[in-house]
């Protein structure tokens, strides 16, 4: 029996900041779009996002989206595709100013400019010394923005479904793709979603780790989705640790507290830093702070009676500061910690929080696939946006505030461009006749097994595994072992199953699809990282501590059907601007 259909000009999988920007994209131009969600828009993982927006406003300062790009550039260790890159710093004081004007509530100047703070890696004049580029509400940032973009969106008349997960992609035999296959969360109920264009905006999959700032939503749907159909799975070895988690927590405490003038002390007392990065300091790339707080922990520095943490000083900022722009950091310190920072240091941890690959695309959002002689070719129709999406913007590590410059000016681009290929591309595509199977049978096995294996277990252990062998300092012996862990764990997840069929409700049944998901990115973390055999960025290799740009200044490729590797070359020239060549980082 054919699964229940509905149809729309375009399908947003995801309702987070790109997800939102490029819905109202679509919504405002007379489209019928459809957004489906996991959760409640406004609950969408962005809300997490504290530190600001990335945008060369100039309102502190001189500043240039130049200076932004070179940034940028520098941050991912010069494996980010220039031209994207441009793109972006280029378009992001735009998509700030559009943000404004749809009402986000930014702090202010007392002239009644938008306040920007400094922030980790971002520089004046190619590295002179720290600028304010980061444009912020406080430290709820991704909040506000959230709630701004959905109110614009139920002002388009955009149709969300909400409690929603998608579940497979429909692919014709072309290669096209003609929309999702979808669960109601409430009803266990399958539909397809038929569509002109889809468009994967799911957010990232920090849930591999056991340690990490992510929410629980974040399983990699879209990248699960992405690898059963046959797409790969680019840069994958690269996971950005973030350094100030809440030791024992791992709830996030934004890098604005350092750009507010907070700082990092060891167990002596001592701001270590300044011997890491005597320049930018406190304020260095997050995978150069990551990497000095791991160093001053494994050397015995660390603080408290397990010495496994460093200490997050902001006391000296005082009540009135702390509570006009660190509000929420203030009230995550008090439940997370049991410290109130006004009076004592915040314990913190390096911890998972970005991934810098995902689902490869153009910097109009296209998904392209390499075709031989390293050409791109676009998959038709569909389209990718945000954390899930690899432009390459972030390249082998992100700096700070340029996620959410990312889902904006993506989120918009992507948008722009599917309603070009509308235009070209009217009408829908009939569906194959076995579309919603592969469905089908992914529930037919989770409910039919017997003495299947745990959801639960056999998930704890992936992330056991992933913390254990692929963590912020990488060894060869643990790479190794971990690639064998996870492909054991691969086959312990073909044999899970939903264990007490008369008592679950459908919450059971999504964490056994998610972890569908969340494998496909843990093997494609472990096998890409196993392979690379340099150090850059947040790839860190005790036995190639270099980095190598002879051999590796190139993208990886991972392909889930037949777990082999391609990869292909670092786009080093810019649109329009200067190229900046690759050289030793140092803050």
């Amino acid at each position: 029996m054919a699964l229940p259909t509905r149809k729309f000009d375009a399908v947003v999988v995801g309702a987070g900041g790109a997800g939102m920007r490029a819905a109202l994209q679509l919504a405002e131009a007379g489209l019928k779009v459809g957004v489906l969600s996991k959760v409640f828009p406004t609950r969408s993982h962005t809300v997490a996002a504290q530190g600001g927006i990335g945008a060369s406003l100039g309102n502190m300062g001189e500043d240039s989206w130049l200076w932004h790009m070179y940034d940028t550039i520098k941050g991912s260790d010069y494996l980010g595709d220039q031209d994207a890159i441009e793109f972006m710093c280029r378009m992001a004081p735009e998509v700030v100013y559009e943000l404004e004007h749809f009402g986000m509530p930014f702090d202010r100047n007392e002239n009644g400019t938008v306040y920007q703070r400094p922030f980790g890696g971002h520089s004046r004049d190619f590295g002179a010394g720290p600028v304010q580029r980061s444009v912020c509400a406080a430290d709820r940032t991704g909040h506000a923005m959230l709630h701004t973009l959905y109110q614009r969106n139920v002002r388009a008349n955009t149709v969300f479904f909400v409690e929603w997960m998608a579940l497979d992609l429909i692919r014709d035999a072309s290669g096209q793709v003609l929309g999702v296959t979808a669960m109601e969360m409430e009803t266990g109920e399958v539909w397809i979603f038929h569509a002109r264009a889809t468009l994967f905006a799911t957010g990232g999959a920090g849930r591999i780790f056991s340690a990490s700032t992510n929410a629980f939503i974040n399983t990699g749907d879209g990248l699960g989705m992405a690898a059963r159909a046959g797409i790969p799975l680019e840069d994958m070895e690269f996971w950005q640790f973030h350094p100030t988690g809440v030791a024992g927590a791992g709830v996030l405490i934004t890098e604005g507290v350092r750009g507010e003038g907070g700082y990092l002390l060891n167990k002596n007392g001592e701001r270590f830093m300044e011997r890491y990065a005597p320049t930018m300091k406190d304020l260095a790339s997050r995978d150069v702070v990551s990497r000095a707080m791991a160093t001053e922990i494994k050397e015995g520095r660390g603080c408290g009676k397990e010495a496994d943490h460093i200490l997050l000083k902001l006391d000296h900022l005082g009540v009135d500061v702390v509570e006009k722009r660190l509000p929420g950091i203030r009230e995550i310190a008090k439940k997370f910690a049991n410290v109130d920072p006004v009076k004592d240091p915040i314990p913190v941890v390096p911890t998972c929080h970005y991934q810098m690959g995902g689902i490869p695309t153009n910097y109009h959002g296209e998904v392209v696939v390499p075709t031989p002689g390293n050409v791109s070719t676009v998959v038709q129709g569909f389209y990718a946006a945000g954390e899930c999406a690899c432009a390459s913007v972030h390249g082998a590590n992100r700096l700070g505030t340029n996620s959410l410059t990312d889902l904006l000016v993506f989120g918009k681009a992507s948008g722009n461009r599917v309603i070009e290929y509308l235009k070209e591309n009217p009408g829908h595509k009939d569906l194959p006749a076995d579309a919603g199977e592969v469905s089908r049978a992914r529930l037919a096995r989770l409910d039919g097994q017997t003495k299947g294996e745990s959801v639960f277990e056999v998930g704890a252990e992936m992330r056991r595994t992933m913390q254990a062998h692929c963590g912020v300092f990488r060894f060869p012996d643990m790479l190794t072992e971990g690639v064998a862990r996870i492909e054991e764990v691969t086959e312990r997840v073909k044999r899970t199953e939903i264990q007490d069929k008369s008592k679950t409700f459908n919450t059971a049944r999504i964490e056994a699809l998610e972890l569908d998901n969340l494998i496909e990115v843990a093997r494609s973390t472990m096998i890409c990282a196993e392979a690379r055999k340099e150090s850059r960025g947040a790839h860190d290799r005790a036995d190639y501590p270099k980095r190598d740009d002879e051999s590796w200044l190139k993208h990886s490729l991972w392909y889930a059907a037949d777990n082999h590797l391609e990869y292909k070359p670092v786009v080093l020239k810019p649109l329009t601007a200067q190229s900046f060549e690759p050289k030793v980082r140092s803050y």
